[in-house]
C-alpha cells in the first residue's frame, strides 16, 4: 500500500482529540490519541439513534442524544489523561433545535421524515417558486430541507424562540460554544445565497421567516469557545476548546478523502448516497437544476456537487419488515446470499418517493415491479436475498446513470470513484458499482466522516491556510491520509490510490 503521506505530520501539543458524529440510526464518540508520536484513533462509545412519534409529529430524543454522548464524553476523559485538546461534533443536515434566550430547546427537533414537510414544500412554493428558489441557492429542491421545516413550523403556529440551530450547531453551543450555523451545514438549509454564502434574505422574505433567528454563518474549522460546564470539571476537559468542523457529515466525509486530483468521484454510503463530485465552482445551469443537483458547502471553499440517491434505508426497512414476520436477517449475512442470486429480470427506481417512506418495504417493492410489468417477489422472509439482490442492482445501476450525469455537467473527465461511509463495507454492492460506472472503485473508511472531522480539527488548531481559501483543502487532506491508517481497523487503499505530497 501507497503511504498518503509523505511528508512527517506532527502536532503541536500532544493532548487528544474529540469527533462526535451523530447519525440518523447511531451516534458515535472517537477519540485520536498520540502514542510514539503516531496517531491512534478510537471508537469510544456507540448507541443507538431513532426518532419516535410523540402528540402525532416524528421528533428525535434530545435529552437521549446529549446523555448518550456525554456518556461517550466522560468515557474519554477516563482514556485520555494526557488531557483533551479540543472537541468537534458532525452530523446530518437539516433538522434543527429551537432555543430560548438562554440557548435552552423549546422542545425536541422534528424529524426530517417527518410528513409536515410535503404539505409546507407545496404552501412554501406558492410564495418563493421552486425555480427562483433553485436559483438563489443552488440546492437540490427535498422536502426534508430545513426551509420546509421551518415553513412548517411556521403554518403550526408553533413558537419561533431566539434562534434555531442545527443540531451539530446545538450541542457545542450546549457545551459552552457560541451560537452558529457551520458553511457546510448552512448550505442544506436552502437559505444560503450560492454566491454571497450568506443567508438570502429574499426567501427569509418572501416566507415570512425571521432573518433574527438565523445564526451567523461561520466557515470550517472555526473555533467556538472553551468547552464549560459540568463536563469542564474533569481534569481531561479543563482547557478543550470546541470547535466547528465541516458540521454537515457529508461534508466531513468527503474531506476524509486524501484523494487530489480532478479525476475522482465520491459516494457517501450509508442510509442515504450522496453520488458526485468535488468541483470549484458552482454548476446551476438549466440542466444541474432540471436534474436536482445540489451545490453544498465543502471544506477548502469547494462545492459538494451531487445528487442523492436512496442507498441502505431499503434494506434497513426490509429487515425491520421481516424481523416482524419473525426473522431477524444480519445485513452481512443478508448481502453474502443476496451474491449468490442470479441477475434480477428488472431494476427499481430506488427514488421513487414512495421507497422514500418508512414501513412495508417488500410491499412497496412489489408494487413498483406490479406497475412496471414485472412479477412480485415472494415476501416471505426466507426469500430475502432476492429482494437484497434486486435493491443492490438498482443502485448500483443508478449510481451509475447519476455519475454520467455528473461528468457531463462538471466537464470531468472521471477514472476514480471513493465510496465512503458505513455501507462502503458492502463488497457487493462495491463490485456491481463498479462493473456499472466502469471506474476504478476505492474503499474508503466507513468512517470517514470522524477522519474528516479529525482532519479538519487539526488543520485549524496547527494554523494551516485560512478555511476561507482553496489552499485549506491540502492540509486536511495530508491529515486525512495519516488518520486512515491510524484507525484501529485500517481499511487498505489500493496501490493505486493517489498520494497526497
Amino acid at each position: 500500500m501507497k503511504r498518503l503521506v509523505n511528508k512527517p505530520l506532527k502536532p503541536s501539543d500532544p493532548r487528544a482529540l474529540i469527533a462526535v458524529d451523530l447519525g440518523a440510526e447511531s451516534c458515535r464518540v472517537s477519540l485520536l490519541r498520540w502514542k510514539d508520536g503516531r496517531a491512534s484513533i478510537q471508537l469510544v462509545h456507540r448507541f443507538s439513534n431513532n426518532p419516535r412519534e410523540v402528540d402525532g409529529g416524528l421528533r428525535w430524543d434530545l435529552n437521549c442524544i446529549i446523555n448518550g454522548l456525554e456518556d461517550g464524553l466522560r468515557k474519554c476523559a477516563e482514556l485520555a489523561p494526557e488531557g483533551i485538546r479540543s472537541l468537534a461534533v458532525d452530523g446530518w443536515a437539516v433538522d434543527y433545535v429551537r432555543v430560548d434566550g438562554a440557548g435552552k430547546p423549546l422542545a425536541d427537533p422534528f424529524c426530517y421524515r417527518d410528513q409536515r414537510t410535503i404539505k409546507a414544500e407545496r404552501a412554501a412554493h406558492r410564495k418563493c417558486s421552486q425555480d427562483l428558489m433553485r436559483e438563489y441557492t443552488g440546492i437540490q429542491i427535498l422536502a426534508l430541507n430545513t426551509v420546509y421545516q421551518l415553513y412548517a413550523d411556521s403554518l403550526a403556529g408553533l413558537p419561533e424562540g431566539q434562534q434555531w440551530l442545527n443540531l451539530p450547531e446545538f450541542l457545542l453551543a450546549h457545551w459552552g460554544g457560541a451560537r452558529v450555523a457551520e458553511y457546510t451545514n448552512a448550505t442544506h438549509t436552502q437559505l444560503v445565497e450560492l454566491y454571497k454564502k450568506q443567508w438570502c434574505r429574499d426567501i427569509f422574505s418572501a416566507l415570512h421567516l425571521d432573518l433574527a433567528c438565523a445564526p451567523k454563518i461561520v466557515p470550517p474549522g472555526t473555533e467556538l469557545g472553551k468547552l464549560s460546564g459540568p463536563l469542564a470539571e474533569l481534569p481531561a476537559f479543563a482547557d478543550t476548546t470546541l470547535i466547528a468542523p465541516a458540521c454537515h457529515d457529508t461534508a466531513s466525509a468527503i474531506a476524509g478523502i486524501p484523494a487530489t486530483g480532478n479525476d475522482w468521484a465520491y459516494i457517501s454510503s450509508g442510509t442515504w448516497s450522496l453520488v458526485g463530485t468535488l468541483i470549484e465552482q458552482p454548476r446551476n445551469g438549466t440542466a444541474a437544476a432540471s436534474e436536482n443537483f445540489t451545490n453544498l458547502g465543502a471544506v477548502g471553499d469547494r462545492i459538494c456537487f451531487h445528487k442523492n440517491v436512496n442507498g441502505m434505508w431499503l434494506i434497513r426497512q426490509c429487515t425491520e419488515q421481516w424481523a416482524l414476520d419473525g426473522k431477524v436477517w444480519p445485513v452481512a449475512e443478508l448481502v453474502a446470499a443476496a451474491e449468490q442470486i442470479a441477475c434480477p429480470d428488472g431494476l427499481l427506481d430506488v427514488d421513487d418517493p414512495d421507497l422514500l417512506l418508512p414501513e412495508r418495504m417488500p410491499q412497496r417493492i412489489n408494487a413498483q415491479r406490479i406497475k412496471r410489468g414485472y412479477a412480485p417477489l415472494d415476501e416471505n422472509p426466507e426469500n430475502a436475498p432476492a429482494f437484497a439482490c434486486l435493491i443492490f442492482h438498482s443502485l448500483a445501476a443508478r449510481y451509475a446513470k447519476v455519475l454520467d450525469r455528473v461528468a457531463f455537467l462538471t466537464g470531468k473527465k472521471l477514472k476514480r470513484l471513493f465510496i465512503v461511509g458505513g455501507a462502503s463495507q458492502n463488497a457487493f454492492l462495491n463490485r456491481l458499482t463498479a462493473e456499472a460506472t466502469r471506474l476504478e472503485v476505492f474503499r474508503g473508511s466507513p468512517e470517514s466522516s470522524t477522519v474528516g472531522n479529525f482532519a479538519v480539527q487539526l488543520a485549524a488548531l496547527e494554523g494551516s491556510t485560512d478555511p476561507i481559501t482553496g489552499a485549506y483543502a491540502e492540509p486536511v487532506a495530508r491529515w486525512a491520509g495519516l488518520f486512515i491508517e491510524a484507525l484501529e481497523h485500517p481499511v487498505a487503499i489500493p496501490e493505486a490510490a493517489p498520494s497526497v505530497n
